[in-house]
């Protein structure tokens, strides 16, 4: 193999150019900082506009006033009626480099125009509405201002309602009359874009800031996570090492939960050693019996000798081979990303099937293998499982009590009426009412109690010390015992692999709690499997066509 195609067969796989890629964190928190903050700044940059508008109408309401009172004190009455001497600098005062138009009126106490350069209304009234004797009888030194529109212009307003001074009995003297003044809004307008460009400019220096204090304590805030990112890249790909990092107490979580998970990589990958160690060693032995077979027969001359080590050679060669499939179903059965869906199974005829497989041989061998099941449940006891897993857990519980020397071994399907009795007896929980109990019951040796969960783990052997001398396993053509017979240790391993794929729960007792004299308590290992309905589809007793639900489990 080249460099290249090394280096392409160990390259990581690159995700699709149209998946979707997830939205970095450090945007996130900004986009969760940074629009109220620029909703913030948009409520201040209307509030400055307003401020400004007010500060200038303030402003130039006050030169309105000087404006208002400087021709108020030049009204004077003169031939009967009232005289004004309008001073040029008391509309100067409103006419600013803008070039605003003012305009003035001077209104007598019936309302009527005395003189002015256009008629102005009341700044108390409202537009186009003009104060009467009686409503002017009491606005002597009053002041008012309005923003109004006059043919086509906006104008701000100013209206002051005074009267003469004087002396005396004189009726002229404490004449009331009403000066009222108004420009167009230029100068005004300059003077509120003047002020909001001014708190538009440290508005928007503020607004800098406060980005940089964001962008700072953000990727500050994120540092922690950064050097956890870093350290964990850095890390040797083989090392399960737990994390050694001081956080703060949100990514302490974090930590102590990567390195639980790191923990249990641990242990598995040292039960994945153990598990390569005995597999390696389990093959080796048969493979170094076939060199040697192989070896004794080249150096023989006698056919009959050739013939004796063949059928050796044989013997091993089917030994490895079910050792192999063992090996290759405990681990398909330890992988969760490769299960397989569960279908509605019928187990009376699924079971019926695996034994009339296994009869003629343990008829060879001596063993007397039997079938019992419920009449309520023949050919109705569905449950979700799969066929193939269901069949091979059955096999090697047949082929473990045939190797152990049984003398008989019984199938049983039935449901389960009553809790049985649990205790010592019982590997796991036990029977729920209403569950499937499928049960392969024989008269060896049995396990004693405290070795019922040890032989539950891949290549754990129990001991046959206790084996009856009348029991009589299965032999090879030459009457000696086969290879096969010694056994893994992976028979019950993979019977429990299987019960937990199908949510079963598994049970190991003694078939004979109180044995009588010289019998043997036995052994009697129970599937707890969970029922359910028929699929409506179904033709045939083991049909699968049925829509699958949740864990990919049809019922």
């Amino acid at each position: 193999m080249s460099a290249l195609d090394s280096h392409q067969a160990t390259a990581p796989p690159q995700p699709p150019r149209d998946a979707q890629q997830p939205v970095s964190l450090y945007r996130r928190l900004l986009s969760w900082l940074l629009i109220p903050l620029l909703a913030l700044g948009t409520l201040l940059l209307v509030q400055a506009f307003l401020s400004a508008r007010e500060a200038a109408d303030r402003a130039y309401d006050r030169l309105l006033e000087a404006s208002l009172v400087t021709i108020a004190e030049q009204v004077k009455w003169q031939d009967g009626q009232l005289w004004l001497d309008l001073p040029p600098a008391a509309l100067e005062m409103l006419a600013t480099d803008a070039q605003e138009r003012v305009f003035y009126s001077l209104v007598d106490a019936d309302g009527e125009q005395v003189t002015g350069n256009t008629r102005l209304p009341d700044a108390r009234s409202e537009a186009g509405t003009h104060g009467t004797r009686d409503e002017m009888a009491g606005r002597s030194g009053e002041l008012a201002f309005r923003d109004i529109a006059w043919q086509g212009q906006a104008l701000r307003l100013g209206t002051l309602d005074t009267r003469l001074g004087g002396w005396g009995d004189d009726p002229r003297h404490g004449q009331r009359f009403s000066i009222r003044v108004a420009h167009t809004r230029e100068g005004r307008d300059a003077l509120t874009q003047e002020l909001y460009r001014g708190s538009l400019v440290r508005l928007a220096g503020m607004a800098i800031l406060a980005l940089m204090v964001v962008l700072v304590g953000v990727r500050m805030a994120l540092a922690p996570l950064t050097r956890l990112r870093r350290a964990i890249r850095e890390r040797d790909p083989r090392s399960l090492a737990a994390l050694q990092l001081t956080l703060p107490r949100e990514l302490e979580e974090l930590k102590h939960a990567l390195n639980e998970l790191l923990s249990r990589m641990r242990r598995v990958r040292a039960n994945q050693e153990r598990f390569i160690g005995d597999a390696s060693h389990q093959l080796r032995t048969p493979l170094a019996g076939l060199s040697a077979h192989a070896e004794l027969a080249l150096r023989q001359q006698d056919p009959s000798a050739w013939h004796a080590a063949l059928e050796q050679m044989q013997a091993t060669a089917s030994h490895t081979a079910h050792l192999a499939n063992q090996l290759l179903s405990l681990t398909r059965l330890n992988n969760p990303e490769v299960q397989p869906p569960r279908v509605p199974l019928e187990l009376s005829s699924l079971v019926r099937d695996t034994v009339s497989r296994h009869f003629l041989r343990c008829d060879r061998a001596g063993v007397d293998l039997g079938l019992e099941i419920a009449p309520d449940i023949d050919h109705a006891a569905w449950t979700p499982g799969v066929d193939w897993q269901l069949q091979e857990a059955l096999a090697n519980l047949i082929d473990n009590a045939c190797k152990h020397g049984a003398r008989v071994v019984t199938v049983t399907l039935s449901r389960e009426h009553a809790i049985p009795a649990s205790g010592e007896d019982a590997v796991r929980e036990s029977a729920t009412p209403g569950r499937l109990r499928l049960s392969v019951e024989d008269d060896g040796p049995g396990i004693t109690p405290e070795r019922r969960l040890l032989v539950l783990r891949p290549f754990h052997r129990h001991a046959r010390a206790d084996q009856h001398p009348a029991a009589q396993p299965m032999s090879d053509a030459s009457g000696s015992q086969t290879p096969e017979q010694s056994g893994a240790g992976l028979g019950l391993a993979i019977v429990d692999g299987i019960a937990r794929h199908h949510d079963a729960r598994l049970s190991l007792e003694a078939s004979d709690p109180v044995p009588a004299d010289g019998a043997r308590p036995g052994l009697r290992v129970s599937f707890h499997l969970l029922p359910c309905p028929p699929p409506v589809t179904a033709t045939a007793p083991a049909s699968r066509e049925a829509s699958t639900g949740p864990k990919g489990d049809a019922c």
